[in-house]
C-alpha cells in the first residue's frame, strides 16, 4: 500500500469518527436539552461575571479569560511544533504556516508599500487573525462545556447570578463573543494606526488631515475616526453572538436532533474564519489609511 493511499485511508477514518461523534452529540441534544425555546434563549444575554458590583474595571468574565488562555496555549504549541520541525523541505504543517503568512503579508504589502510600516502591520494583523480564527474554531464547532447563567433578585434587591455548567448543549464559550475582547483589540488597532500616522506624516500633517477637505469637516472627521473601533468591534461581536442565537433558534424547530452540531460547524469553520479575515483586513486598512 502506497503512502498516499495510507494517508487517504487515515483521513476517511478520521472523518467517519468525527461524524460519529457529531451524531452522538445530536442524539444527546435531542434527549436532554429543554424543548421550550424560552428556557434556552432566555439567558443568552446573561454573562458569567464575577467581581464587586458597581466597580466595572474589577469585574471579569472567567469564561473569556480561561478560553483566551486556551487559545494562546494552542498557538504557542503550534508555533513551537513548526519551529522544531523547520527544514528546507517543509513539512505539511510548515508549508501551511508559511502559505498563510505569505497570504497575509501580500495583503499588507499591497496596502502599505513602505517596509518600515509593512512589517509591524503584518505582525499585528497576523496575530489578530490567528487568535480570532482559533478562538472561533474551537469555540465555534467543538461541543463542550457551556455556562448557563440565571439572574434572580434577592430580598435586599441585589441581583444574584446562578451559574450552571452544562455539557454538550453548546460549544465552548468564544472569547470573541465577549464585546470586551473585541473592543480591546479594536482600540489597540486604532491607537497603533494613529501612532503610525503621526510617525509617518509628522504631528502637523497628521492634525491637518482632520481638516481635509475643508476645515468645517473637523467634527465629522473626528467622529469618523472614533467610530472605527466601535464598528470594528461590534461587527465581530454581532456576527459571533448572532450566529450562536441563530443556531439556538433553528435548532428548536428540529427539536435539537442532529442539526446543532452541523450548524456549529458552519458558523465555527466558515463564518468564523471569514470574520477573522475581515477583522485583520480592516486592521490593515485602518493602518494603511493613516500611513499613506
Amino acid at each position: 500500500m502506497s503512502e498516499k493511499t495510507k494517508i487517504g485511508k487515515k483521513i476517511k477514518i478520521q472523518f467517519l469518527l468525527f461524524l460519529a461523534i457529531y451524531i452522538a452529540v445530536g442524539l444527546i441534544n435531542a434527549r436532554y436539552l429543554p424543548k421550550d425555546p424560552r428556557e434556552v434563549i432566555g439567558n443568552v444575554a446573561n454573562r458569567w461575571i464575577v467581581g464587586p458590583e458597581g466597580v466595572w474595571y474589577l469585574r471579569i468574565n472567567p469564561a473569556t479569560i480561561v478560553m483566551s488562555f486556551v487559545v494562546i496555549t494552542i498557538l504557542i504549541w503550534f508555533a513551537r511544533s513548526v519551529y522544531k520541525e523547520f527544514s528546507l523541505v517543509p513539512t505539511r504543517k510548515q508549508a501551511f504556516a508559511e502559505s498563510l503568512m505569505e497570504f497575509v503579508y501580500d495583503i499588507v504589502q499591497s496596502s502599505i508599500p513602505d517596509e518600515k510600516y509593512a512589517r509591524p502591520t503584518f505582525v499585528i494583523a497576523m496575530t489578530l487573525f490567528l487568535y480570532i480564527a482559533v478562538s472561533n474554531l474551537i469555540s465555534g464547532f467543538i461541543p463542550g462545556i457551556s455556562v448557563e447563567v440565571s439572574k434572580v433578585v434577592n430580598e435586599s434587591g441585589q441581583v444574584v447570578r446562578h451559574v450552571k455548567f452544562v455539557l454538550f448543549n453548546d460549544t465552548f464559550p468564544a472569547p470573541t463573543s465577549d464585546l470586551n475582547t473585541n473592543l480591546t483589540y479594536a482600540v489597540m488597532v486604532f491607537l497603533i494606526s494613529q501612532y503610525f500616522g503621526i510617525k509617518a506624516k509628522g504631528i502637523k500633517a497628521w492634525l491637518k488631515g482632520f481638516l481635509e477637505p475643508i476645515p468645517i469637516m473637523l467634527p465629522m472627521n473626528i467622529i469618523g475616526e472614533l467610530a472605527k473601533p466601535v464598528s470594528h468591534s461590534l461587527r465581530l461581536f454581532g456576527n459571533i453572538t448572532g450566529g450562536g442565537i441563530l443556531v439556538l433558534a433553528l435548532s428548536y424547530f428540529v427539536k435539537y436532533m442532529f442539526l446543532p452540531p452541523f450548524l456549529w460547524a458552519y458558523f465555527g469553520i466558515f463564518s468564523g474564519l471569514i470574520q477573522a479575515f475581515v477583522f485583520s483586513t480592516l486592521a490593515i486598512a485602518y493602518i494603511a489609511s493613516q500611513v499613506s
